[in-house]
C-alpha cells in the first residue's frame, strides 16, 4: 500500500503558528522533505521530533522528486515543509506534486501559515478577488514588463520581494501603475517587529528608496479601477497576441491584460482566425 504525502504548513515567523495537526503528521511520517536540512532542524528540535530529514529544493528537485515518489510507492509515508509558510507557493514543491499525482500517490494538504494570505486580510484592500504574482523578476526590465502585464488585473495584486529590491519595485509600481494608486508593505510578518505601511505607491517608493528593511516583504496593490477596454486596441493586441501564442493562450492573455470576459476575447479569436 503506498504511502501518503503531506504538505505541511511550518510558521513564518512566530514557531506558535505550527497546528496540533502538523506536529503529529511530522512524528508520524517516515520521511520529511525539507529545503534547508539545518534550518528545519531547529523546528522540529523545538517540537521533539526526530524523523529522517531529506534535502529538497530547487538545485536537486528532479532527481529528489522521483526518490520521494519511489518511497510513497513502497509505502512509506513523507512530509513536505518549506522553509516557512505553505510547501508549494513560491517553492519547487508543486513538482512533486504533480510526479505524486501522476504516480496515484494520496496528497494531503495541512493548512497553516501564508505570508499572502495575512498580508492581505489585513490591508484592507479589496480581498473578494486576489492576484498573487510571487517573486517579481529581479532584471529591471523583465521587472517592468511583468508589471505592464498585471496592470490592468482588476483585482487587489500581490507581490513578494526581497528587502534589497524593495525601493526599486515600488519606484517600479509607482511608474508603470501610477504613484496615486494605494499601495500596502508588510515586513517580518507574524514576527515580534511585524507592521504594515499603507499609502499611495508614489509615497511608499519615497519612504523606502533609501530605507533598510530586513526579512521578505509583501507588496500589494489596489485592483485596477474597471475601465470599458478600447475595442480596436484589445482588438489589435488580440492579433499580435494569437501571431505569437497559440490561441488559448493568446485569448488568456488578453482577457487578462484587458479586463474582458474570456468568451468576448475567445469568440473575437475565431472569428479573426475564420477570416485568414
Amino acid at each position: 500500500m503506498a504511502g501518503t504525502l503531506y504538505l505541511v504548513a511550518t510558521p513564518i515567523g512566530n514557531l506558535q503558528d505550527l497546528t496540533f495537526r502538523a506536529v503529529e503528521t511530522l512524528k508520524s511520517v517516515g520521511i520529511i522533505a525539507c529545503e534547508d536540512t539545518r534550518h528545519t532542524k531547529k523546528l522540529l528540535t523545538h517540537f521533539g521530533i526526530s524523523n529522517k530529514l531529506v534535502s529538497y529544493h530547487e538545485h536537486n528537485e528532479v532527481e529528489r522528486a522521483e526518490q520521494l515518489v519511489e518511497s510513497l510507492r513502497n509505502g512509506i509515508s513523507v512530509a513536505v515543509v518549506s522553509d516557512a509558510g505553505t510547501p508549494g507557493i513560491s517553492d519547487p514543491s508543486f513538482r512533486l506534486v504533480t510526479r505524486a499525482i501522476e504516480a496515484g500517490i494520496d496528497v494531503v494538504p495541512l493548512p497553516g501559515a501564508v505570508a499572502f494570505v495575512n498580508a492581505v486580510a489585513a490591508s484592507g484592500l479589496a480581498t473578494d478577488s486576489i492576484f498573487f504574482g510571487g517573486f517579481l523578476p529581479s532584471k529591471k526590465g523583465d521587472r517592468r514588463r511583468r508589471l505592464q502585464e498585471t496592470g490592468s488585473i482588476p483585482a487587489t495584486l500581490i507581490f513578494y520581494e526581497s528587502p534589497r529590491r524593495l525601493g526599486e519595485a515600488l519606484t517600479a509600481m509607482a511608474e508603470v501603475f501610477g504613484g496615486d494608486r494605494l499601495g500596502v508593505v508588510a515586513l517580518e510578518l507574524t514576527k515580534k517587529f511585524e507592521r504594515t505601511f499603507r499609502g499611495p505607491l508614489g509615497d511608499l517608493a519615497q519612504q523606502f528608496a533609501e530605507a533598510e528593511t530586513k526579512g521578505e516583504a509583501v507588496i500589494l496593490v489596489a485592483g485596477a479601477p474597471h475601465a470599458e477596454a478600447d475595442p480596436d486596441e484589445w482588438r489589435a493586441a488580440l492579433a499580435e497576441a494569437m501571431a505569437e501564442q497559440p490561441l488559448r493562450a493568446a485569448v488568456d492573455a488578453i482577457a487578462a491584460r484587458f479586463g474582458l470576459k474570456r468568451k468576448e476575447v475567445y469568440d473575437a479569436a475565431l472569428a479573426r482566425k475564420a477570416q485568414q
